[in-house]
């Protein structure tokens, strides 16, 4: 048998319910999905998913009249420099986005 090392790590105990609930349903124990994780860091030479913040659109109903002016500006200004993309591109993502 390989050596093994320990791991100790402190989790909310919700996620880790949740988390091991999926895991279980899939047939995979937390071990071995710890050990996928760590070899897909090593792999990916980082977090094998993107790390950020969420996009939420802006509220206009916030925003003061040059604030909304800014905004509509760069749009714009991007639509003046090529930087837009299909509506049937842009519907498809946001379905993939939201799971639709």
């Amino acid at each position: 048998m390989a050596k093994t090392a320990n791991l100790y790590a402190r989790i909310e105990p919700d996620i880790k319910e949740q988390a091991e609930t999926i895991l279980t349903a899939l047939g995979i124990p937390a071990s071995n999905a710890i050990t996928m994780f760590y070899k897909q860091i090593i792999l990916q030479g980082g977090l094998p998913f993107e790390v950020k913040l969420p996009v939420t659109p802006l509220d206009f109903s916030t925003l003061s009249k040059e604030e909304i002016d800014r905004e509509l500006e760069k749009g714009y200004r991007e639509i003046a420099e090529g930087k837009t993309i299909p509506a049937e591109k842009a519907f498809s993502d946001l379905r993939k986005r939201h799971g639709i």
